[in-house]
């Protein structure tokens, strides 16, 4: 791997304020995002890259290769928990296993943000079209968890029904302000649109900055009281994500040419839900412990991707072209 790389997307300011929230926690600052401000900040965030994504969706011609991309990122996302479930079932209950599993399926969105933050750095594009694949990544790693805890759980009086888990997970608020924002910027007109870009485009990097900031005073906290579980499942958030982001940075190269896009797949496969999978899983697996696979994705598997997994990445796929 490159060490010049390394070091560039480490000393990347908007990475370096992700530190700073993790320095502030353990040093016991008082520095905290307001729990209403972050809230915003959020939504602002799904709001940008779904309106960005829906833009470029509509300048780009729906062919057969925007939609062999859905399909694949569907299929990617489907196949993750199935093979992760079983890896975790070794040692947790069902209810935690296909929590977790459906975590490592499903995506981030800011580890998606933060990704494309690095090709700018690059000077490496993307098709806009992969936001889109992006949320569509969301449910089906949900879908498969609880068909997989439905399947080997033997208490089968609280289960949901395929039909209300796949309400659930599209009406959670962090898929629902992708989707829908990507369908009003693919409907709004050039003129419409570049009216929101001072929003959109020119403070998004401050809000990230932002964003990460609280996430890594969020990151610290739950880390201390995640270590006592044990070095497995520490492992595993390291393994499985550079086990998937390298697997897809490896076999893209038989399917996409682009390097830009190459990388976003690799992301996607390599990130772990932290947003979606947790408000679905409150409410289709409330046996399963967020003290788990909350701190699990946030505070191992995120800065993990941000660090190492990035350059990791994006050398193999380097190596491949």
């Amino acid at each position: 791997m490159n060490l010049d790389l390394l070091l560039v997307n480490i000393t990347n300011p908007v990475l370096l304020f992700f530190i700073l929230g993790i320095i502030a926690s353990i040093l016991k600052s008082d520095l905290e995002i307001p729990p209403s401000s972050f809230k915003f900040i959020s939504i602002y965030l799904l709001f940008s890259i779904g309106f960005k994504g829906g833009q470029e969706l509509a300048h780009s011609e729906i062919n057969s290769t925007i939609l062999f991309n859905l399909l694949l990122g569907i299929i990617v996302s489907a196949l993750i928990p199935l093979y992760t479930f079983f890896i975790l079932k070794r040692r947790l209950d069902t209810w935690n296993a296909g929590a977790i599993a459906s975590a490592y399926g499903s995506v981030s969105a800011v580890t998606f943000v933060s990704a494309s933050s690095f090709l700018e750095v690059q000077n490496i594009h993307f098709d806009g079209y992969l936001v889109a694949v992006m949320a569509f990544m969301e449910f089906p790693a949900i879908i498969v968890g609880v068909l997989l805890m439905k399947r080997y759980d033997t208490d089968k009086s609280k289960h949901l029904s395929i039909g209300q888990t796949l309400k659930h997970s599209i009406s959670n608020g962090s898929v629902l302000i992708i989707l829908g924002s990507l369908i009003i910027g693919y409907i709004s007109n050039i003129q419409q649109a570049a009216e929101f870009k001072p929003f959109t485009t020119d403070i998004f990097k401050g809000f990230l900055a932002i964003f990460l900031l609280e996430m890594g005073i969020t990151t610290a906290k739950r880390f201390s009281a995640f270590k006592k579980q044990g070095g497995f499942i520490i492992a595993f958030s390291l393994v499985i994500p550079a086990v998937n982001g390298c697997l897809v940075a490896f076999l893209s190269q038989f399917v996409i040419d682009d390097i830009g896009n190459r990388f976003i797949f690799s992301i996607l496969a390599a990130s772990a839900s932290y947003i979606a999978v947790p408000a679905a899983m409150r409410l289709v697996a409330p046996k399963a412990d967020p003290g788990l696979y909350i701190p699990m994705a946030l505070g191992v598997t995120f800065p993990f991707n941000l660090t190492i997994g990035f350059p990791l990445y994006y050398w193999m796929i380097n190596a491949t072209m």
